[in-house]
């Protein structure tokens, strides 16, 4: 539908709708748009509507009763960007329970009003007009085990209002019973309820096979709009209102022009607070906000093409291609920014941690200011308010974290924050370092006491502030952009069938789930509620994970080959024919033929129906899914719109994450939605059986009996791969060894079980299970990269590595990157050792970077219970200062000092710029220790006595820094020693004499001359450092250099912790001013 379109039927309508004719009012709810209406859907939720009914519950304009009923609302945007809300009230929940034998139809009724009754009695269904609507008999196969019969009765009951569907479901798994024929007799009913907890907006997409992130249709007369004269009549801000049926909907096939992604309007924010009264950092209840930054951008449109608003507190300098909007008061700029947010009416809301801290502040702030019930009009329907409440969060990705939960009708909350986290694992999560991770590019990082200084300055002081708010707001969409999250999130929408929001919400539960009822509304399947941990045969509720063949330790120069077998868990599921749908009874198996039976390696309880009977869900799922990848995957390669080329490449991500995720969603014992253990027992049996017999015949087959050049060794295998020494020294020889051996193994493995060569490694340093290192290669020409698994780096040789202990200190991650790096690409064994023992005499010297000591771990809730590190420096924190302090979820970073004798290691942990600042010694035992039991594990299979890399000459010398800080310094008296040949000296308060009688003399003028030269090379430092911050180009953007300072000319303010060069900043400073001091009092003395 077009805009002259619209326009035109909304002339129209108006019009007719203006006359005072009675008929025209009535007939004006039956005309309907004569052209199709096409969308882009984004989201999807449902509420309730009050409408009229008789005294039986009958829906009817005239009757004389209300009843409430569900309407689901569907959110979207036309191709002329704009918004669109559908209502659809006439699609009715309900659930299945399995039809007992001696129910007949004639006894519907009796149990309609036994639901009916149950219902009624309830407190919040008794105004209620309408309960359970209708019964219906169906025949469906249960999906969980394999019954020959196939289908059965089923009775489907159909329910007025969603929360009737698990009322319903308690009340019938507490047993239920039905009397019949004047309570003659009872039919008790089953206790197992189907589909029962499936929500309510997935059940109405599934049903009607509407795909978030794909593009809707509903045919003209099929719909009606809502009566656009007056804005204050519409439900919802959006531009467009529709009402249509359910079956009206229509889901176009994503092909040609509906492959694209909509015009999504994206509002990315940023808020800036500060302290009024003390110190800390403020808080929503008594501090205001002072500026809101806000960056629009729609897709589809270069990520450079946006438009800037900051809103702020008193008059602030311009930016460029900026618009700056100044207020008087924070309730006005409040206010102002709501109304901004309407008129804008984003699709998407996001920022950088707008979950946790912006959205939450601001509304805060709104109900401190007496004004929430303007500003609280956020969300998209104009009768329901944006609120939040506080929430404990936990999944297998991101553990336990503290959370927020957020109702914004009709936009979805896509922080950056959130979207990071979930997907990858990094040292910190702070926006600074993961720009730099992605982007590599900085922003200067104010520390939020330094905002208010800026901010009582003058107006180019606020402009400050406005430009590091402004840069906040940009590096979220540049991080949208540059990681794909914005097309990786709709692709996985469009394959599962998954709404967006629940995507982001929710783990990797839902995708499969969809998936899965999906496949069964085709096959007429029906889904058991699963209340227990889904075991059926005699086995626990746990099951033996994947073989790890015994590696051979060492340092392999031969080339080896590395062989792996192609989606080997979902292949398997295929090949064996693994499913609920499939699973036998254990106690029936003997009653199957055995070629009808597929039995599972190792339990002689466990068994399947064979392909041959019927083909499983689970099958046939997977199989569809890795199917569709290779199309992906090929019209990718294909491709030449680049737009287009990212959808592919999402899709085929996409697939290949949910095809990966079906093997662990039968196995989630613990909050699963369809746990199964004898299914995961299945799969990882015959996977562990696939590497051994893979082991097994490689080593019988290529042997010199058999006239290969060597008897070839598997030197290790892990889950679904294979490493193999054929013994040739020629990389080509064994690429072209490993691929006959690939292509022997899929030749005596069941369809589709492939195994591919991946790779070659030269050389190969295997140091345990799950770790090793080596140079890659596909082909005999040139390495590709230094691959590593299970070794702290972080990054070496510019390739990237997901191998990551984010517990360790950067002196660690950086020292191995140096030792493979000399190991595996110089092989210069003699090399690595000489660095190895150079970095534990700096160690131990004292001349380390005290960034490079620092450690971060996450802080749990259940971490309290425990004396660990950094749980310890988190109280002292809050000591410190409350409002500062770490919440659960938060990394802490700190530094491991030196205490007293029998001082635990729990109590010494320190936050680094304390460390810093106070001078506070290092306890390099704890961290020699550290690098011990990191780089033993590499020594130890290069050389024969490692130890020695910790002991000799090189560990005689030990510095130690005398700290500022603690108890005894306050009983402690400071000796002075001669700045040459360190002789105490007289500790007379008044002497300032810096050299001993014999020094005074010969030693004076050189002594000058050495600190000179060491104040000028940390004053050059210091100003390398400091002009570093100023011109680090942190972002190109809107054809504008964008430096982390924002200018060349103001003072470096920058409190990013996580950048490289903070801690060093400022560990010269005080350097230099220290040896600025002595100099003084050299030269004073020197011209004396």
């Amino acid at each position: 539908m077009s805009s002259n379109d619209l326009n035109w039927h909304n002339t129209m309508y108006s019009n007719f709708y203006g006359t005072q004719n009675d008929y025209g009012k009535i007939f004006s709810k039956l005309r309907r748009p004569t052209f199709d209406f096409v969308f882009f859907l984004t989201d999807a939720d449902y509420t309730f509507k009050v409408v009229k009914c008789t005294s039986d519950g009958t829906l009817s304009e005239t009757g004389d009763h209300h009843t409430e009923v569900p309407v689901v609302r569907l959110y979207g945007v036309t191709k002329e960007q704009q918004s669109v809300l559908v209502c659809v009230d006439d699609f009715q929940p309900y659930f299945y329970i399995e039809k007992p034998p001696e129910l007949l139809e004639e006894n519907f009724e009796d149990l309609k009003q036994l639901f009916n009754k149950h219902l009624s009695e309830q407190n919040q269904f008794k105004k209620s007009l309408r309960h359970v609507l209708d019964i219906q008999k169906t025949r469906l196969t249960s999906l969980m085990m394999y019954d020959e019969n196939g289908e059965k009765d089923f009775l489907r009951i159909v329910v007025s209002s969603p929360r009737m569907v698990s009322n319903l479901r308690s009340y019938i798994e507490s047993g239920v019973e039905l009397e019949v024929d004047g309570d003659s007799f009872t039919i008790p009913l089953y206790r197992q309820t189907y589909e029962a907890n499936l929500p309510y907006v997935l059940r109405f997409l599934l049903d009607n096979n509407v795909i978030c992130g794909s593009w809707l249709m509903i045919p003209q007369n099929c719909y009606t709009l809502n009566n656009p004269k007056n804005f204050m009549q519409l439900v919802s801000t959006c531009n467009i209102e529709v009402n249509c049926g359910y079956s009206d909907i229509i889901t176009l096939p994503l092909e040609n022009e509906y492959e694209t992604i909509g015009p999504i309007k994206i509002l990315s924010f940023d808020i800036e607070c500060i302290k009024l009264n003390g110190t800390g950092f403020p808080n929503a209840s008594n501090d205001p906000v002072i500026q809101i930054s806000s960056v629009i951008h729609t897709h589809g449109n270069d990520v450079n093409n946006t438009k800037n608003f900051v809103f702020t507190l008193k008059e602030c300098d311009s930016l460029a291609n900026c618009t700056i909007l100044s207020f008087d008061n924070e309730e006005q700029l409040l206010l102002a920014w709501n109304d901004f947010v309407i008129f804008v009416d984003p699709d998407f809301l996001t920022g950088y941690n707008i979950i946790l801290f912006d959205l939450p502040y601001l509304l805060t702030r709104s109900s401190v200011l007496n004004i929430e019930a303007r500003f609280k009009k956020l969300t998209r329907i104009k009768s329901v308010n944006c609120n939040f409440k506080d929430s404990i969060s936990n999944n297998n990705i991101l553990g336990l974290y503290e959370n927020k939960e957020i109702n914004i009708e009709g936009r979805i909350l896509f922080d950056v924050y959130d979207l990071v986290r979930r997907d990858y694992k990094l040292k910190s999560y702070s926006l600074n370092y993961v720009s730099f991770e992605f982007l590599k590019q900085q922003k200067e990082d104010v520390h939020y006491s330094t905002i208010l200084k800026l901010f009582n300055g003058n107006n180019n002081d606020r402009r400050r502030i406005a430009s590091y708010c402004l840069k906040d707001s940009i590096l979220p969409l540049l991080l949208i952009n540059k990681l794909l999250l914005l097309y990786n999130y709709i692709e996985m929408s469009r394959v599962t069938t998954t709404p967006i929001k629940l995507l982001i919400t929710r783990g990797q539960q839902i995708r499969v789930t969809m998936q899965i009822y999906k496949q069964c509304k085709k096959m007429n399947y029906v889904i058991p509620v699963i209340t227990g941990g889904g075991k059926n045969s005699s086995n626990e509720n746990s099951y033996e994970g994947a073989t790890v063949l015994e590696p051979l330790k060492g340092y392999h120069k031969n080339p080896i080959s590395v062989l792996d077998f192609q989606s080997l868990y979902p292949s398997i599921m295929i090949a064996h024919n693994i499913c609920y749908s499939t699973l036998l009874n254990y106690n029936n198996i003997n009653n199957y033929r055995p070629e009808d039976v597929v039995r599972v390696p190792g339990y002689n309880d466990i068994c399947f129906i064979s392909v041959n009977k019927r083909k499983g869900i689970l099958p046939i799922i997977v199989e569809n899914l890795i199917n569709e990848r290779k199309k992906a995957k090929k019209m990718m390669n294909e491709c030449k719109d680049e737009m287009l080329k990212k959808v592919y490449d999402g899709r085929q991500l996409a697939l290949k994450i949910t095809t990966n995720s079906v093997y662990g969603y039968t196995g989630a014992t613990s909050g699963g939605f369809l746990p199964c253990i004898d299914v995961a027992t299945a799969i990882t049996s015959f996977g562990r059986n696939m590497i051994v017999n893979t082991k097994n015949l490689i080593e019988e087959h290529f042997t010199v009996k058999n006239g290969f050049k060597f008897d070839s060794k598997v030197i290790y295998g892990d889950t679904d791969s294979v490493m193999i020494n054929f013994g040739t020294d020629d990389i080509q020889e064994a690429i072209d060894l490993g691929k006959n051996a690939a292509d022997l193994i899929t030749s005596k493995s069941v369809k589709p079980i492939t195994l591919l060569f991946e790779k070659v490694y030269k050389p190969l340093l295997l140091l345990s299970k799950k770790r090793y290192a080596g140079l890659y290669y596909v082909n005999s020409e040139k390495y590709e990269k230094i691959d590593c698994k299970g070794i702290e780096v972080l990054v070496f040789v510019t390739i990237l590595f997901q191998s990551v202990r984010r517990d360790f200190c950067l002196l660690i991650q950086q020292m191995l990157e140096q030792i493979l790096y000399l190991l595996l690409v110089k092989l210069d064994l003699d090399g690595a050792i000489e660095f190895v023992k150079k970095k534990v005499s700096e160690l131990l010297k004292n001349e380390i970077d005290v960034s490079l000591l620092v450690i971060t771990k996450s802080l749990g809730k259940v971490d309290y219970e425990q004396r660990l590190p950094h749980v310890e420096l988190a109280k002292k924190l809050r000591k410190r200062d409350p409002g500062k302090a770490p919440g659960v979820g938060d990394r802490i970073s700190y530094i491991i000092v030196k205490g007293t004798k029998g001082e635990p290691l729990f109590d010494r942990a320190e936050e680094p710029l304390y460390v810093t600042e106070n001078n506070l010694p290092i306890d390099t035992s704890y961290y020699l220790d550290s690098l011990k039991n990191v780089l033993l594990r590499i020594f130890e299979v290069v050389m024969t006595n490692p130890n020695s890399l910790f002991n000799g000459e090189h560990t005689r010398v030990i510095n130690i820094n005398s700290s500022t800080k603690g108890l005894m310094n306050k009983f402690l008296t400071k000796i002075r020693r001669c700045l040459s040949c360190n002789i105490v000296l007289s500790n007379s308060t008044e002497s300032t004499e810096m050299f001993c009688s014999n020094c005074n003399t010969s030693k004076k003028q050189q002594i000058l001359l050495d600190k000179l030269t060491a104040c000028r090379i940390k004053e050059d430092l210091y100003h390398k450092l400091w002009t570093h911050c100023q011109r680090f180009a942190s972002i190109i953007y809107y054809n504008l250099l964008i430096r982390c300072q924002g200018n060349l000319h103001n003072a470096v303010m920058c409190d990013n912790r996580d950048c490289p060069i903070f801690y060093r900043r400022v560990k010269v400073s005080k350097d230099l001013t220290q040896l600025q001091s002595t100099l003084s009092t050299l030269q004073l003395q020197y011209t004396n």
